[in-house]
Protein backbone atom coordinates (compact mmCIF):
# COMPACT_ATOMS: atom_id res chain seq x y z
CA UNK A 1 0.00 0.00 0.00
CA UNK A 2 1.97 3.00 -1.28
CA UNK A 3 1.61 6.60 -0.16
CA UNK A 4 1.71 9.60 -2.48
CA UNK A 5 5.14 11.29 -2.62
CA UNK A 6 5.33 13.94 0.08
CA UNK A 7 2.39 12.60 2.10
CA UNK A 8 3.05 12.94 5.81
CA UNK A 9 0.57 12.49 8.66
CA UNK A 10 0.73 15.37 11.18
CA UNK A 11 -1.37 17.90 13.00
CA UNK A 12 -2.48 20.76 10.71
CA UNK A 13 -2.30 23.31 13.54
CA UNK A 14 0.91 22.37 15.30
CA UNK A 15 4.59 21.44 14.85
CA UNK A 16 5.83 17.96 14.12
CA UNK A 17 6.68 15.77 17.08
CA UNK A 18 10.27 16.10 18.24
CA UNK A 19 10.06 12.44 19.24
CA UNK A 20 9.43 11.46 15.62
CA UNK A 21 12.38 13.49 14.41
CA UNK A 22 15.03 12.80 17.05
CA UNK A 23 13.88 10.01 19.36
CA UNK A 24 14.08 6.24 19.04
CA UNK A 25 12.05 4.50 16.35
CA UNK A 26 8.45 5.41 17.35
CA UNK A 27 7.20 2.12 15.90
CA UNK A 28 8.78 0.45 18.92
CA UNK A 29 7.92 -3.29 18.88
CA UNK A 30 6.57 -2.92 15.32
CA UNK A 31 9.86 -1.55 13.96
CA UNK A 32 10.87 -4.79 12.18
CA UNK A 33 7.56 -5.22 10.33
CA UNK A 34 7.93 -2.87 7.30
CA UNK A 35 8.51 -4.88 4.13
CA UNK A 36 7.10 -8.01 2.51
CA UNK A 37 6.81 -11.38 4.25
CA UNK A 38 6.02 -14.67 2.50
CA UNK A 39 5.46 -18.20 3.74
CA UNK A 40 3.07 -21.07 4.41
CA UNK A 41 0.48 -21.89 7.01
CA UNK A 42 -2.59 -23.85 8.02
CA UNK A 43 -6.18 -22.66 8.35
CA UNK A 44 -9.13 -24.34 10.04
CA UNK A 45 -12.70 -23.08 9.97
CA UNK A 46 -16.08 -24.50 10.93
CA UNK A 47 -18.55 -23.18 8.36
CA UNK A 48 -22.30 -23.12 9.04
CA UNK A 49 -24.27 -25.64 6.97
CA UNK A 50 -27.97 -25.12 6.42
CA UNK A 51 -29.91 -27.74 8.37
CA UNK A 52 -32.48 -29.88 6.56
CA UNK A 53 -31.00 -30.07 3.07
CA UNK A 54 -32.10 -33.19 1.15
CA UNK A 55 -29.88 -36.21 1.82
CA UNK A 56 -28.16 -34.70 4.87
CA UNK A 57 -28.35 -35.95 8.45
CA UNK A 58 -31.22 -34.12 10.20
CA UNK A 59 -28.98 -32.03 12.50
CA UNK A 60 -25.98 -31.40 10.21
CA UNK A 61 -25.29 -27.73 10.94
CA UNK A 62 -21.56 -27.62 10.20
CA UNK A 63 -18.81 -28.16 7.61
CA UNK A 64 -15.11 -28.31 8.50
CA UNK A 65 -12.71 -26.64 6.06
CA UNK A 66 -8.98 -27.32 6.36
CA UNK A 67 -6.53 -25.34 4.20
CA UNK A 68 -2.82 -25.64 3.64
CA UNK A 69 -1.99 -22.06 2.73
CA UNK A 70 0.50 -19.75 1.06
CA UNK A 71 0.60 -16.19 2.30
CA UNK A 72 1.96 -12.75 1.49
CA UNK A 73 1.87 -10.04 4.17
CA UNK A 74 3.01 -6.53 3.23
CA UNK A 75 3.64 -3.71 5.73
CA UNK A 76 4.16 -0.03 4.82
CA UNK A 77 5.10 2.59 7.39
CA UNK A 78 2.68 5.51 7.67
CA UNK A 79 4.81 8.66 7.25
CA UNK A 80 4.68 11.04 10.19
CA UNK A 81 2.69 10.88 13.41
CA UNK A 82 -1.05 10.40 13.87
CA UNK A 83 -2.48 13.01 16.30
CA UNK A 84 -5.29 11.93 18.64
CA UNK A 85 -7.06 14.76 20.45
CA UNK A 86 -7.65 14.50 24.19
CA UNK A 87 -10.41 16.07 26.25
CA UNK A 88 -9.65 14.47 29.61
CA UNK A 89 -5.88 14.37 29.09
CA UNK A 90 -3.33 15.97 26.74
CA UNK A 91 -3.24 14.88 23.09
CA UNK A 92 -1.33 11.73 22.15
CA UNK A 93 0.37 10.60 18.95
CA UNK A 94 0.12 7.17 17.34
CA UNK A 95 2.67 5.73 14.92
CA UNK A 96 1.80 2.91 12.60
CA UNK A 97 1.86 0.85 9.45
CA UNK A 98 -0.68 -0.15 6.87
CA UNK A 99 -0.74 -3.81 5.88
CA UNK A 100 -2.27 -6.09 3.27
CA UNK A 101 -2.62 -9.82 3.95
CA UNK A 102 -3.36 -12.27 1.12
CA UNK A 103 -3.90 -16.00 1.76
CA UNK A 104 -4.40 -18.72 -0.87
CA UNK A 105 -5.50 -22.35 -0.49
CA UNK A 106 -2.78 -24.70 -1.73
CA UNK A 107 -5.11 -27.39 -3.08
CA UNK A 108 -7.47 -25.21 -5.14
CA UNK A 109 -5.15 -22.21 -5.71
CA UNK A 110 -8.13 -20.14 -4.56
CA UNK A 111 -7.85 -16.93 -2.60
CA UNK A 112 -9.49 -17.54 0.78
CA UNK A 113 -8.59 -14.36 2.67
CA UNK A 114 -7.62 -10.77 1.98
CA UNK A 115 -7.27 -8.23 4.78
CA UNK A 116 -6.25 -4.58 4.64
CA UNK A 117 -5.56 -2.92 7.95
CA UNK A 118 -3.34 -0.90 10.25
CA UNK A 119 -1.00 -1.76 13.12
CA UNK A 120 -0.15 1.13 15.47
CA UNK A 121 1.67 1.89 18.70
CA UNK A 122 -0.20 3.74 21.44
CA UNK A 123 1.70 5.55 24.24
CA UNK A 124 0.89 5.47 27.94
CA UNK A 125 -2.39 7.25 28.70
CA UNK A 126 -3.73 8.91 31.84
CA UNK A 127 -7.43 8.63 31.01
CA UNK A 128 -7.93 5.75 30.82
CA UNK A 129 -4.90 4.73 32.86
CA UNK A 130 -3.22 2.27 30.47
CA UNK A 131 0.34 1.29 29.72
CA UNK A 132 1.80 1.63 26.22
CA UNK A 133 0.11 -0.79 23.86
CA UNK A 134 -0.22 -1.95 20.27
CA UNK A 135 -3.41 -2.12 18.23
CA UNK A 136 -4.45 -3.90 15.02
CA UNK A 137 -7.39 -2.50 13.05
CA UNK A 138 -8.61 -4.72 10.22
CA UNK A 139 -11.33 -5.14 7.61
CA UNK A 140 -12.38 -8.62 6.46
CA UNK A 141 -14.40 -8.82 3.18
CA UNK A 142 -16.90 -11.34 4.57
CA UNK A 143 -18.33 -8.38 6.50
CA UNK A 144 -16.36 -8.05 9.75
CA UNK A 145 -14.16 -5.32 11.17
CA UNK A 146 -11.93 -5.74 14.21
CA UNK A 147 -10.10 -3.55 16.71
CA UNK A 148 -7.67 -5.72 18.68
CA UNK A 149 -5.43 -4.27 21.38
CA UNK A 150 -2.68 -5.67 23.52
CA UNK A 151 0.82 -5.56 24.87
CA UNK A 152 4.26 -6.22 23.44
CA UNK A 153 7.37 -7.70 25.00
CA UNK A 154 10.79 -8.87 23.86
CA UNK A 155 12.40 -12.07 25.15
CA UNK A 156 15.66 -13.87 24.57
CA UNK A 157 15.32 -17.12 22.65
CA UNK A 158 12.36 -18.55 20.82
CA UNK A 159 8.61 -18.29 21.30
CA UNK A 160 6.47 -20.12 23.84
CA UNK A 161 3.75 -21.73 21.71
CA UNK A 162 0.85 -23.24 23.62
CA UNK A 163 -1.68 -25.80 22.40
CA UNK A 164 -4.81 -24.49 20.68
CA UNK A 165 -8.05 -26.38 20.04
CA UNK A 166 -10.78 -26.12 17.40
CA UNK A 167 -13.34 -27.95 19.56
CA UNK A 168 -16.63 -25.99 19.67
CA UNK A 169 -18.27 -25.07 22.96
CA UNK A 170 -21.52 -23.60 24.23
CA UNK A 171 -21.55 -19.81 23.83
CA UNK A 172 -20.15 -18.27 26.99
CA UNK A 173 -19.29 -21.70 28.46
CA UNK A 174 -15.79 -22.64 27.24
CA UNK A 175 -15.67 -25.80 29.36
CA UNK A 176 -18.88 -27.21 27.85
CA UNK A 177 -17.31 -28.85 24.79
CA UNK A 178 -18.92 -30.61 21.84
CA UNK A 179 -17.04 -33.25 19.83
CA UNK A 180 -17.97 -33.79 16.19
CA UNK A 181 -16.82 -36.57 13.84
CA UNK A 182 -15.48 -34.18 11.18
CA UNK A 183 -12.32 -33.63 13.24
CA UNK A 184 -11.43 -37.33 13.08
CA UNK A 185 -9.62 -37.59 9.76
CA UNK A 186 -9.92 -41.39 9.69
CA UNK A 187 -13.72 -41.03 9.62
CA UNK A 188 -15.00 -40.44 6.07
CA UNK A 189 -17.47 -37.56 5.69
CA UNK A 190 -18.68 -35.33 2.89
CA UNK A 191 -18.81 -32.44 5.36
CA UNK A 192 -15.08 -31.79 5.33
CA UNK A 193 -12.58 -30.24 2.90
CA UNK A 194 -10.33 -31.48 1.45
CA UNK A 195 -11.28 -34.99 0.47
CA UNK A 196 -8.76 -37.77 -0.28
CA UNK A 197 -6.16 -37.88 -1.73
CA UNK A 198 -5.34 -34.26 -0.73
CA UNK A 199 -6.44 -34.99 2.83
CA UNK A 200 -3.34 -37.18 3.26
CA UNK A 201 -1.22 -34.01 3.39
CA UNK A 202 -2.94 -32.99 6.64
CA UNK A 203 -2.19 -34.93 9.82
CA UNK A 204 -4.47 -35.59 12.76
CA UNK A 205 -2.01 -33.74 14.99
CA UNK A 206 -2.44 -30.60 12.86
CA UNK A 207 -6.22 -30.70 13.35
CA UNK A 208 -6.02 -31.56 17.04
CA UNK A 209 -3.54 -28.72 17.66
CA UNK A 210 -2.99 -26.31 14.74
CA UNK A 211 -0.14 -24.67 16.67
CA UNK A 212 1.84 -27.88 16.15
CA UNK A 213 2.46 -26.56 12.61
CA UNK A 214 4.32 -23.58 14.10
CA UNK A 215 6.42 -25.77 16.39
CA UNK A 216 7.33 -28.08 13.51
CA UNK A 217 8.49 -25.11 11.42
CA UNK A 218 11.05 -23.96 14.01
CA UNK A 219 12.12 -27.23 15.64
CA UNK A 220 15.63 -27.10 14.14
CA UNK A 221 16.12 -23.33 14.29
CA UNK A 222 18.29 -21.22 16.60
CA UNK A 223 16.04 -18.28 17.50
CA UNK A 224 18.02 -15.74 19.51
CA UNK A 225 15.37 -13.06 20.15
CA UNK A 226 11.59 -12.80 19.87
CA UNK A 227 9.29 -9.79 19.96
CA UNK A 228 5.84 -10.90 21.10
CA UNK A 229 2.61 -9.06 20.21
CA UNK A 230 -0.43 -10.32 22.16
CA UNK A 231 -3.78 -8.83 21.08
CA UNK A 232 -7.49 -9.37 21.67
CA UNK A 233 -10.79 -7.76 20.68
CA UNK A 234 -12.15 -8.36 24.18
CA UNK A 235 -13.20 -5.02 25.74
CA UNK A 236 -12.01 -6.22 29.14
CA UNK A 237 -8.68 -7.88 28.44
CA UNK A 238 -6.09 -6.61 28.19
CA UNK A 239 -7.43 -3.06 27.56
CA UNK A 240 -10.74 -1.21 27.62
CA UNK A 241 -12.28 -0.64 24.19
CA UNK A 242 -11.73 -2.80 21.14
CA UNK A 243 -14.18 -5.25 19.66
CA UNK A 244 -15.63 -6.78 16.50
CA UNK A 245 -18.49 -5.67 14.30
CA UNK A 246 -20.40 -7.64 11.65
CA UNK A 247 -22.76 -6.98 8.77
CA UNK A 248 -26.45 -7.79 9.21
CA UNK A 249 -26.21 -11.17 7.43
CA UNK A 250 -23.56 -12.43 9.85
CA UNK A 251 -25.23 -10.93 12.91
CA UNK A 252 -28.64 -12.41 12.10
CA UNK A 253 -31.73 -11.53 14.10
CA UNK A 254 -33.39 -12.54 17.36
CA UNK A 255 -29.97 -13.59 18.74
CA UNK A 256 -29.67 -16.28 16.03
CA UNK A 257 -26.66 -15.38 13.87
CA UNK A 258 -25.64 -16.94 10.57
CA UNK A 259 -22.01 -16.75 11.70
CA UNK A 260 -21.21 -13.87 14.03
CA UNK A 261 -17.48 -13.17 14.55
CA UNK A 262 -17.71 -12.54 18.29
CA UNK A 263 -14.09 -12.54 19.46
CA UNK A 264 -10.59 -12.56 18.00
CA UNK A 265 -7.36 -13.28 19.87
CA UNK A 266 -3.90 -13.53 18.32
CA UNK A 267 -0.21 -13.76 19.12
CA UNK A 268 2.46 -12.62 16.66
CA UNK A 269 6.12 -13.57 17.13
CA UNK A 270 8.81 -11.55 15.31
CA UNK A 271 11.84 -13.83 15.54
CA UNK A 272 15.54 -13.33 14.88
CA UNK A 273 16.89 -16.61 13.50
CA UNK A 274 20.63 -17.31 13.54
CA UNK A 275 22.09 -19.75 11.03
CA UNK A 276 25.26 -21.85 11.57
CA UNK A 277 27.36 -19.28 9.67
CA UNK A 278 26.14 -16.55 12.09
CA UNK A 279 23.97 -15.00 9.39
CA UNK A 280 20.60 -13.88 10.80
CA UNK A 281 17.21 -13.28 9.25
CA UNK A 282 13.76 -12.21 10.44
CA UNK A 283 10.83 -14.59 10.67
CA UNK A 284 7.21 -13.89 11.55
CA UNK A 285 4.91 -16.49 13.10
CA UNK A 286 1.37 -16.06 14.31
CA UNK A 287 -1.56 -17.96 15.72
CA UNK A 288 -5.04 -16.44 15.56
CA UNK A 289 -8.38 -17.68 16.86
CA UNK A 290 -11.74 -16.20 15.86
CA UNK A 291 -14.88 -17.41 17.62
CA UNK A 292 -17.71 -17.76 15.10
CA UNK A 293 -21.05 -18.02 16.87
CA UNK A 294 -23.91 -19.94 15.29
CA UNK A 295 -26.54 -22.46 16.40
CA UNK A 296 -25.79 -21.95 20.07
CA UNK A 297 -22.07 -22.74 19.89
CA UNK A 298 -18.79 -20.86 19.57
CA UNK A 299 -16.77 -22.48 16.77
CA UNK A 300 -12.99 -21.74 16.93
CA UNK A 301 -11.57 -20.64 13.57
CA UNK A 302 -7.80 -21.04 13.95
CA UNK A 303 -5.16 -19.78 11.49
CA UNK A 304 -1.38 -20.13 11.80
CA UNK A 305 1.55 -19.28 9.54
CA UNK A 306 5.33 -18.97 9.39
CA UNK A 307 6.64 -16.19 7.13
CA UNK A 308 10.08 -14.88 6.25
CA UNK A 309 10.88 -11.30 5.26
CA UNK A 310 11.93 -11.14 1.58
Amino acid sequence: MDFEPGFEFRAVDGPMSKHAATGPNPLGPLADLPGTWKGQGFNTIWRPHQVGLPGDPPKQDRFLELNLTTETLQFTRIPGQIPNRGLLQPDIELFGLTYLQQITDKFENAGIHVEPGIWATVPDTQNPAEKASVVRMASIPHGTTINAQGQALTVNGGPKIDTVSITPFAIGQPTKLFDFPEVKLATPTKFRFPQPPQLSEISQEMVTNPNSVLKEAIKNQNITKTTVLIISTSPAAPLVGGGTDNIAFLHGENAKPNADAALMTAIFWIETVEEPDNHTYLQLQYTQTVLLNFNGLSWPHVSVATLRKV
